[in-house]
């Protein structure tokens, strides 16, 4: 669990997680220019491969590859589990 929050701590991780939410099922490329287009992100292409990563790392992002092209996809069950971790807390 210590990986969700860690990966939930950067803005950019965030955003790609906004970005995932609004249309799912993106590429690298797509990704990178709706953060650039949308949040004036200006990070490299290997920057958000690496956030990427942590993101999968943590559950958080699905892959699937079709030929040459990886696509990605957010899960949102690591979130429900915090959610869920102390139910007497609501």
């Amino acid at each position: 669990m210590g990986d969700v929050f860690k990966a939930l701590a950067d803005p950019t991780r965030r955003a790609i997680l906004d970005e995932l939410t609004d249309r799912d099922g993106q590429t690298l490329f797509e990704i990178c220019t709706r953060l650039t287009m949308k949040h004036g992100s200006g990070s490299s292409r290997q920057a958000i491969s690496q956030h990427l990563e942590v993101l999968e790392s943590a559950g958080l992002v699905r892959t699937r590859r079709e030929g040459r092209y990886k696509y990605h996809f957010i899960d949102t069950s690591p979130l429900r589990n915090i959610a869920t971790r102390w139910p007497g807390n609501q």
